[in-house]
């Protein structure tokens, strides 16, 4: 078909009105000094807190110091071909990583990439990695458990979905330990699980995975990992990348428990990021805002109202002190933005007590309300008893003469210690723990020889597994500890006890 000049002219003029011609403006700057991993960046005028910035060479970095005349930027690579004089984009968008079910059961660096040779993640919806906390009104208390399969644990010092507990204690007392058992012990409870490793080693990250692989735990948990080697500015991103991931999970109404490991490095990290961009050091040289910088992380973590899914986000941030110091700077804060600490002591670790819970400093801010109620009814003493047991420890030692009810305390606090007791990678079903404090605290392990103790509660488990299952089921949902649970607890017990060779 042929067309004359005024068809031809008309078709175009209406394709031009269609045509959309808003300018795309991007902010340009120049680079004015790097080195270290970070930047000073002149003429990006309208960038804003927290926004991703473009370097040359595909090298992404995002500003986090606002001066009057420059902007100060963290590089998330080494950037070693970049030179001063560079140009340097806004992108407009503010730091975000991928989120969603797509996540699950990989293991990812701090910018969201796989780094466990799975292929690409699909996920099409980001979060940013930074988010204001919801306000009180939006929140609800805490009461529903979050079963950490630890006796010491689950008993004494409970902990609760949406909770914010701190693992607390020297170097290679266990922290990690109890975080993974309490990952481990998730399984089949509906709860997503996120692991953030901040500045380990491979090595032992590759453990980590190897064991939550083992187990199972792999299918509901995502690892975010940096390495020691890897910039400051990835370890000091990597736990907010984590906490995006489970705020998803968290807003959809779900429940999401995150472990920070560990917070130490993190600051460590956001010190040397903050001193080479001439941050003024306070004390222990920490710039003035490092507490602020782990309560916006912390605060995230809570139990949402029901206008707003009704979803959680539990974290156990861990935190490495030097020769048991709590009252430090970094200790002393997360403390405060906490609600209780699981205090690890070397003492009770070098002595084989482990998990070397002291539950004299530990402490849950949200108590029972965070307990199963017949675990609640169970338990009641079992700390004043560990107590006494620790003040009198030392009398044990000394020889025969004891009062009757001095060697009776010591003798309930040996069987005490060896009930609580655990393996690693061992959690406990709450059934399993009911039965065996429930067997100490009524004084029906009492004729137990103490080196018997462990495998009497080991035979005790496989005994009410075969035999009564119905109740250990009875022991976990029952609202109350009524008479006929506890006489049908007790006989159960005591069949097991008639049959029991020492």
């Amino acid at each position: 078909m042929q067309l004359n000049a005024n068809q031809i002219t008309q078709f175009l003029e209406e394709q031009l009105k269609s045509m959309d011609f808003k300018p795309n403006t991007v902010g340009v700057g120049t680079i004015v000094s790097i080195g270290d991993g970070v930047s000073q960046v002149s003429g990006l005028n309208d960038v804003k807190m927290g926004e991703m910035v473009e370097f040359p060479g595909d090298t992404y970095g995002m500003a986090i110091n606002l001066a009057q005349d420059t902007v100060g930027c963290i590089l998330f690579s080494q950037g070693k071909h970049l030179k001063e004089g560079d140009t340097v984009k806004s992108t407009g968008r503010i730091m975000e990583v991928p989120v969603g079910p797509e996540l699950t059961g990989r293991v990812v660096n701090a910018l969201g990439q796989p780094i466990d040779g799975k292929g690409p993640i699909t996920s099409k919806k980001f979060r940013p990695i930074e988010n204001k906390a919801e306000g009180v009104i939006y929140r609800k208390s805490v009461g529903v458990p979050l079963q950490t399969g630890i006796k010491a644990i689950d008993a004494m010092i409970p902990v609760g979905r949406g909770q914010r507990e701190l693992i607390i204690g020297d170097r290679q007392l266990g922290k990690t330990a109890i975080a993974i058992d309490t990952i481990i012990n998730q399984k089949g409870k509906n709860v997503h699980c996120f692991y953030v490793a901040i500045g380990q080693k491979q090595s032992t990250v590759a453990g980590v995975v190897r064991k939550l692989e083992q187990t199972g735990a792999m299918e509901y948990t995502t690892v975010v990992s940096t390495s020691a080697s890897d910039p400051a500015s990835l370890n000091f991103i990597a736990p907010y990348t984590g906490c995006a991931m489970a705020e998803e999970v968290m807003y959809n109404g779900e429940d999401a428990l995150i472990v920070y490991d560990d917070l130490s490095k993190h600051a460590w990290a956001y010190r040397e990021v903050a001193l080479l961009l001439r941050r003024p050091p306070g004390r222990e040289a920490y710039p003035g805002d490092i507490f602020y910088l782990h309560s916006r992380l912390l605060e995230r973590a809570s139990r949402l109202a029901e206008s707003l899914g009704g979803g959680s986000m539990t974290a156990l941030p861990i935190i490495e002190t030097q020769a048991n110091d709590v009252s430090a700077y970094i200790p002393t804060n997360v403390i405060s933005i906490t609600d209780g600490q699981i205090y690890l002591e070397s003492e009770l670790f070098y002595s084989g007590k482990r998990p070397a819970v002291n539950p004299g400093i530990s402490v849950s801010r949200v108590g029972g309300s965070a307990q199963l109620p017949v675990m609640k009814k169970v338990s009641g003493r079992l700390r004043l008893d560990y107590a006494q047991f620790r003040t009198l420890e030392s009398f044990a030692q000394i020889g025969s003469d004891l009062d009757p009810q001095t060697k009776a305390a010591i003798d309930r606090g040996q069987r005490v210690t060896e009930v609580l007791k655990q393996p690693q990678y061992r959690p406990l079903s709450a059934a399993q723990q009911i039965e065996i404090i429930y067997a100490l605290n009524n004084g029906m392990l009492d004729n137990i020889a103490v080196a018997d103790v462990q495998n009497f509660e080991a035979k005790l488990h496989d005994f009410m597994k075969a035999k009564y299952k119905n109740l250990e089921e009875a022991l976990t949902v029952a609202s109350k500890f009524t008479e006929e649970l506890e006489n049908q607890l007790k006989n159960a017990i005591t069949e097991f006890k008639e049959g029991f060779k020492q």
